[in-house]
């Protein structure tokens, strides 16, 4: 090797492991960055004209990745926020039951109703007992009044939720085509981007919180991004992501669509569906679950019209609404038929309560849909002993009925039993989301502590290779040194 080959080696071993040590400098300093991974210099070996070696070259500056980690916690945190947004939905509308005593469930308040109806009938003349049934009656209507308007609230909540997720969409696909653009032109002209391809790691990362994704790696760094489902997200620009928010809701309420570019994606009507992410827990908890559960509650305010109907004594005329009414009274709602918003339409007939204008006896003896209807009176003779009505409407709470098939509840069931499985469809639901929930955070935090392990930095081998670097660092000196003394032995030589 000649001399000045020599030095030629020197000088490129000591501009390599300057890179490599600024290197290691970046990766010490963004240790605990969240989305950092580990740079790395890229060394080729420089050949002369006729093969001799002459040192290494910096080619560039590239970061540790693995792709199929990378797209796991892609998924697991879609999955992952799509499921938290339904939990905390069922948690909120677990307040229509207080407590697993079922306190103030619609059950419970049935049970308290019959309870009342009993004692009551033991003794028929009791005022006392027939106020105690009344406001019994009163509680019950409240109790299905303040769960429709609370799972209305939480429908109305999910929808306000819903538009701040699009618009954390919209913006988080302009930051990623801003970093993009960074990043295709870099990557053409040869710049370093591996920091922008951090960041561009993070945008993706906060954008499958709220919605799936998956995406599609191009030439020159280039990236496209898809819904879970396949609608386009980005590809070189942003695609536009629509909402329109519903301000009030009711029972009969149907929010909006989520549209991409014109494609509906999440709501009514949804051609390409997404299957996870904030933004479809939100419309499932929305346009399924909070709507199950007000037809369940629909269907109790139903069934309880329906058990409490007074029918015509003569025989001619149709069952008439009685304690319980509704706005379609005087008719009482068909059988097995889901009368939409039932449960905040329900209240206590006035022709029972005394504050009104009604009266206590009717309670006893029939008559409450129309008192001036002698036909639905079911004790003429105004008997103070006669129960036979009151113990009717206790035997009522136990017959079997027929409710409404697409409440995902048995349809054959009484009264009581239907009102049970409500509350135990909405608390297994409850907890098998929180297991879910659980179970999900397990994997998410594992793939997260993964993917940190394989491309995050690790500060004991930094120091090790900035050691090793400092030795040779200190050999490329020594062969300057070297040459240095030899050129200087040629000089004296020669004079």
């Amino acid at each position: 090797m000649s001399l000045s080959v020599a030095l030629q080696v020197a000088q490129s071993a000591l501009a390599a492991r300057q890179s490599e040590s600024a290197v290691i400098s970046r990766n010490i300093a963004g240790a605990q960055d969240p989305g950092f991974s580990r740079k790395s210099v890229v060394l080729s070996q420089i050949y002369s004209s006729n093969g001799q070696s002459g040192g290494v070259r910096v080619d560039g500056i590239v970061r540790v990745t693995d792709s199929a980690l990378y797209s796991s916690l892609l998924s697991s945190t879609s999955v992952g926020s799509s499921q938290d947004a339904i939990l905390n939905g069922l948690t909120r509308m677990s307040e229509t039951i207080n407590d697993t005593q079922l306190e103030m469930s619609p059950a419970a308040m049935l049970g308290d109703l019959q309870l009342s109806l009993q004692n009551f009938a033991s003794d028929p003349n009791n005022t006392i007992l027939a106020q105690d049934v009344l406001q019994s009656a009163k509680d019950m209507a409240s109790t299905l009044q303040s769960g429709s308007a609370l799972v209305q609230e939480v429908r109305a909540n999910a929808d306000t939720d819903m538009a701040g997720s699009v618009r954390q969409i919209n913006n988080l696909l302009g930051q990623l085509e801003d970093l993009n653009t960074v990043i295709v032109k870099g990557t053409q002209s040869g710049a370093d981007v591996t920091d922008a391809l951090d960041s561009r790691d993070q945008i993706l990362l906060a954008l499958s919180e709220e919605i799936g994704i998956t995406t599609l790696d191009r030439a020159d760094g280039d990236v496209v991004v898809y819904t879970d489902s396949g609608v386009t997200l980005f590809e070189t620009s942003a695609r536009e992501v629509r909402f329109e928010p519903t301000l009030v809701y009711d029972a009969t309420t149907v929010g909006n669509a989520v549209f991409i570019d014109g494609v509906p994606v999440a709501g009514p009507g949804a051609m390409m569906p997404i299957s996870s992410g904030r933004l479809h827990g939100l419309a499932e908890l929305r346009d399924d679950v909070a709507v199950t559960y007000q037809n369940q509650l629909d269907e109790v305010a139903r069934g309880l019209i329906e058990a409490f109907a007074e029918s015509d004594q003569s025989g001619g005329g149709p069952d008439q609404a009685g304690l319980f009414t509704w706005a379609g009274a005087p008719a009482v709602p068909a059988t097995s038929t889901l009368v939409t918003g039932l449960a905040a339409q329900i209240e206590v007939n006035a022709n029972a309560d005394p504050d009104l204008g009604g009266s206590l006896d009717r309670i006893r003896d029939g008559g409450i849909s129309n008192p001036a209807d002698p036909d639905y009176n079911y004790n003429p003779s105004g008997a103070a002993g006669f129960s036979d009505r009151l113990q009717e409407l206790v035997s009522a709470f136990d017959q079997d009925r027929v409710f409404d098939g697409g409440v995902e509840l048995d349809p054959s069931d009484s009264l009581s039993g239907f009102a049970a499985s409500s509350v135990s469809w909405l608390e297994s639901g409850r907890k098998t989301m929180t297991s879910n929930v659980e179970v999900q955070a397990v994997i998410l935090g594992r793939t997260a502590e993964n993917l940190d392990n394989k491309t995050g930095v690790n500060i004991d081998e930094e120091m090790t290779l900035l050691l090793d670097i400092e030795r040779s660092y200190s050999a490329a000196t020594r062969l300057i040194s070297a040459v240095d003394a030899m050129f200087e032995d040629l000089l004296a030589a020669a004079r």
